[in-house]
């Protein structure tokens, strides 16, 4: 019995010291990635005084990482993948939410030449209506994949658009989750798709794709518009 203990305290001890040695390289890798983050940021814009208070107490999520080689959508037969996303519950949704929603649709409609039908299918594929916006703090997701992992360039350019979107006062901090990878809101927009083409769609004077569904389905259709979207013609067959 004595050996025993004595070997479960050891092993004990030794996952205890081995995890110390994790969150004191993590924690020690951290600080340093959002010193530079911090001059970045200073660099394209952000006020110092804005990063320091958005950022105040962040630690990283290190359980974004295991998402970097895996989505449904590279790794499931497509046939399996759209009978998913598309079924006839979708469907009746979607018809529901058309007639809802018409007035904005109609406006983005006619204002960026895409019709109401696709802006209606993007919201259902991105967030099934609204339903699944991700719950992943986008600050905290994209400042560890800033500083861990692969495509650490890229998901830096991520982090500082957020920063933007936030010191711009769009979108309240706490209201801003999303996926792992940073997509947010009703049509899943990257924070430099946001930065780029997110549109005021209500007339309030903010660019809200969480709370404001118009904001949402006038950015879908002017995102689509800006990428090459031509009115009318067939896109895809079954």
């Amino acid at each position: 019995m004595k050996t025993t203990r004595t070997i479960l305290f050891a092993s004990l001890s030794l996952i205890i010291h081995t995890a110390a040695a994790q969150t004191g390289a993590t924690g020690d890798r951290f600080s340093p990635c959002m010193a530079g983050l911090r001059s970045d940021a200073a660099a394209k814009g952000v006020p110092t005084a804005a990063f320091d208070r958005l950022t105040k107490g962040l630690s990283p999520d290190m359980s974004v990482l295991e998402f970097l080689d895996y989505q449904p959508e590279f790794r499931t037969p497509i046939w399996d993948y759209l009978a998913g996303l598309v079924d006839d519950e979708r469907v009746a949704d979607a018809l529901v939410l058309r007639q809802q929603w018409a007035a904005p649709l109609a406006a983005a409609a006619e204002r960026y030449r895409v019709d109401a039908d696709t802006v209606i299918a993007v919201w259902g594929v991105e967030s099934n209506f609204g339903r699944n916006f991700g719950k992943r703090p986008l600050l905290t997701s994209l400042a560890t994949l800033s500083c861990y992992g692969r495509r650490q360039p890229f998901f830096r350019g991520e982090f500082i658009s957020t920063l933007k979107i936030l010191d711009a006062g769009d979108i309240a901090p706490e209201r801003l989750v999303g996926s792992w990878a940073g997509a947010f809101g009703h049509t899943q927009f990257m924070p430099s798709t946001f930065l780029r083409l997110a549109v005021d769609g209500d007339g309030d004077g903010k660019r809200d794709l969480i709370d404001s569904v118009p904001d949402a389905l006038a950015s879908t259709a002017n995102f689509l518009n800006r990428a090459g979207w031509r009115a009318g013609e067939p896109w895809g067959y079954e």
